[in-house]
Formats: C-alpha cells, structure tokens, sequence
C-alpha cells in the first residue's frame, strides 16, 4: 500500500509539473530528502527516479522558465568554486581515489543543483513553495518518529525511521538537527504564509509538527539535538516581546518536561558532563586531535574520506559500581579508521583549509545577509515585512544547523545547501522590489503622474510560471 501511495504522488507530482515546469524543481527536493526509492519494495527503487527529477527540473527552467529576474550571485559562485576544488581534491589528491569518488558521486550533485537553484526563485511564491515543500518532507520522517517516541520512548540507535539505515536525514544526530532547525521556519508559516493561509487549522498543524519536532531529539537520544534545542530557546529571544515572562516558562516547562522523559534519554544526556567516561565523545577529540596533525602536513586536505587512514589511542576513565561504592578504572582504547563527526572537521580533513574557509565564508555571508535583510525589513508596517521575518528564520535554522554541524559529519548535506539557496532566493527578490520601489519614487518627485510613468513588472504571480 505504501509503494503504491509514494507512485501515486510522484507520479501527480510529475504530472502537474508538465504545466507548470517549477513543479519539477519541487519534486527533485522531496526525492532528495525523503528518498522514497528507499521506502519502496518495488518499482521506485529500481528507477532512476532522481536523475529523472533534476532532468526535468532543470530542462523545464531552460526550455519553459522565464528568465527575466534570474540572477548568478556571487555566493552561487562560491560553491560553483567549492564544487570544482572538490573536483580537484577527488581525482588529482585523494588519498583514497576509489572510496573519494564514491562519496564525490553525490556531494557533486548537491552543490551543482544549489548553484541551479537559486536561478528559479524569482518570485516571492517560489520561495515559499520551496521552503514549504522542505519543511513537508522532512515533517514526513519527523512525524513519523514523533509518533514512535511517544508509543516507545526511543533509544540510541532504536527509534526506527522507515528505513533500516542511516543514509540522509534518516541518521539520528542529523534528523535531530534538521528537525529542530525548521522549526524557525514553521513559526513564518504560521504568521506569513501564503499558499497555506494561517488560520486556526495552520496553527493547529504547525504546533504539533513542531512538538514532533521536539520530540525527535529524544526519540533518538542525540546529544547534538539538546544542543539545539537550547540554542533555538535562545535565538527565540531576539523576537519575543515579553522576555521575562519567556524565560519563565522556559523554565517551568523544563522543569515539568524532566520526569516524562524515557530513563535512556536522561542517561545518554549526563554523559555531556563528562566526555572522559564516554567513548563517543573521547573519540570525536581524539579524531578532531588527529585531522588538525594531518592537515598540518597537507594543508590541501586527503580528498573525501580521508579519515580512513586515522589511527589513535585514548584514555577512557570509567566510573564503576555506586555514587557511595565507586571504582575508578583507567582503559587505554586503540581505534582507527573513525570518521570526524563534525562538519568543519570534515572539511578540515578533507579539503583542507582552502576547503574549510571557502565553505564557512558561505555560510557566514548567508548569515549576514539574512541579518541585514532582516534588520532592513524590521518595521511591521513595511510592505516587505514578511522578508524581513523570513530572513530571521532562516538565519536562525541556518546557525540551529551549523551548532548540529559541529558533532556531525553534514557539510555537503543537500539540506544545507536548500536553505543557503532559499537565502539566495529571497535575497534577489527582496532586492529586486525595493529597487522597482526607489525607480517608483522618482516619478513622484518629479511630479509625473502614475499614468505618465513606466510600467512595473511583477513577476510574483504563479509558481510554475
């Protein structure tokens, strides 16, 4: 029934992308981030149902699309130059040619297709559709597990999201990460949205996805996602009016929140105070301690999955027994082969530093952006304060991203990528109007009646025109 259901929508899917060509950019996201071939017994997986998607999309933009307001900025040059560093690294540098053109095989398409993306969010519309169909497909595995947390609890490495491995979203640290950094996101839809107007039944839904949200974290027991948790409390700070008040129910909330949590999520989260006693965290250091020796000697990085050649002992501290009858034990741990668990590490390690400060310097210009953007469009009574607010959420979900990223291995995660276009997008369009804006301005300073001056295009009608 299941295969039937995904087959059935895909195929709508495509089918209404025929008229309207942005459709298909749509469903090439949903495939990439819910990967429905990997849902399936039949027939999706053994189509090539990905590489149809993005053919589509991007044959549908250079056929079909009206190019009027695309536009090639200067951060979709920057991971265009990303792209073609990594290319270098891969197949001129890679310490393991074979294991790096495996992993090349798909970070290549991620940053290709986020450099093509941005060229087709030329409308207010697009940009909203786009961060709505984000937002549904990765609402598709969260409520999923949100579900399963409250009938189960969870665990570490337990909480099964409708598929038996950890490729994507589908792994426990990222999925908590990504969870908890749509949330930003949810909140504009419920105040802004467009395609779905927010009225009671919004809010309805885009409180309880955001509880799903919530619970992921300790659905899956993941450390990175209290992290995240705590910082998206903080960022919410910036916009509530009543801050004291806030604080105070953060607070109670918390307080409440602690005994209902399953005994599992409890033990795995005191594990954050000592990171000597635990041998996840002692690894990650001794890892992160290794990539800084390695990059010491080649400052270009080793290619994708460099880290295969790691090899590094580490003091473990154990704490045996009770709190009153306790016994320390020393044990000197031997591993290799580990892989960094943090992005920056990642690209540290494997694209060395040109590699690490080309990719932060995209991700911080975003950040700035978005921070001016949302600064500019701050007053309520703009036209253009819905971008403003927009700009916020995605600047939040970016940073809730990038702490994630700190403890996971997700620097060329296709999500990322997503909402750095999503930037783009809505960077260009906002620009664009308050250009048509000033040029409106003149006319009335010179005393030119509306009749008298030049027309003004607005191309934020349909989203698949």
């Amino acid at each position: 029934m299941r295969d039937l259901f995904l087959i059935g929508f895909l195929f709508s899917l495509f089918a209404l992308g025929m008229r309207r060509p942005f459709l298909m950019v749509l469903a090439y996201i949903y495939i990439d981030i819910v990967a429905p071939q990997r849902l399936t017994y039949h027939l999706l997986n053994t189509v090539p149902i990905s590489l149809i998607a993005v053919i589509a999309a991007v044959g549908g933009w250079a056929f079909f699309d009206d190019k009027r307001d695309s536009r090639f900025t200067v951060r979709q040059g920057a991971i265009l130059l990303l792209l073609a560093y990594c290319a270098l690294t891969t197949f001129f540098g890679a310490d393991f040619p074979t294991e790096a053109k495996e992993k090349w095989d798909w970070v290549w398409k991620a940053l290709a297709f986020a450099v093509f993306l941005p060229l087709t969010l030329r409308t207010k519309l697009r940009v909203e559709a786009l961060l709505l169909f984000m937002t549904l497909s990765v609402s598709s595995i969260v409520i999923i597990g949100g579900i399963k947390t409250l009938f189960s609890g969870g665990g570490y490495g337990e909480l099964n999201l409708m598929v038996s491995n950890n490729a994507g979203l589908y792994e426990g640290s990222i999925i908590s990460t990504v969870s908890i950094a749509v949330i930003p996101i949810i909140l504009w839809f419920m105040r802004f949205g467009t395609i779905y107007p927010p009225d009671w039944r919004v809010r309805v839904f885009g409180i309880g996805l955001i509880f799903a949200c919530l619970l992921i974290p300790v659905g899956t027991s993941a450390r990175t996602g209290l992290l995240c948790i705590g910082l998206l409390a903080v960022l919410m700070l910036r916009d509530v009016k009543r801050r004291l008040l806030y604080i105070g129910m953060l607070a109670v909330a918390g307080v409440a929140v602690v005994p209902l949590l399953p005994s599992s999520y409890t033990q795995r989260m005191e594990t954050i105070r000592g990171y000597k006693g635990d041998e996840s965290a002692s690894t990650r250091l001794a890892v992160w301690k290794w990539t800084l020796g390695y990059v010491a000697s080649n400052p270009f990085g080793g290619g994708f999955n460099a880290y295969l050649q790691n090899s590094f002992r580490y003091d473990l501290t154990l704490v045996e027994g009770s709190a009153h009858d306790s016994r320390i034990q020393q044990k000197v741990t031997t591993d290799r082969a580990r892989a960094y668990h943090s992005s920056y590490f990642e690209m540290l390690g494997e694209q060395g530093w040109p590699g690490l400060f080309l990719w932060l310097g995209i991700n911080i210009a975003g950040l700035v952006r978005m921070e001016a953007l949302r600064r500019r469009y701050r007053q309520p009574d703009d036209p253009l304060h819905w971008g403003g607010q927009l700009a916020g959420a995605l600047q939040h979900g970016h940073l809730i991203y990038l702490l994630g990223a700190a403890f996971v291995g997700i620097a060329y995660n296709p999500f990322l990528y997503q909402m750095i276009a999503a930037q783009i997008g809505l960077d260009t369009y906002l620009s664009r109007r308050s250009r048509e804006a000033r040029v409106k301005q003149v006319p009335d300073r010179l005393g030119l009646s509306s009749k008298q001056a030049p027309p003004l295009q607005d191309s934020s009608a349909k989203v698949g025109t």
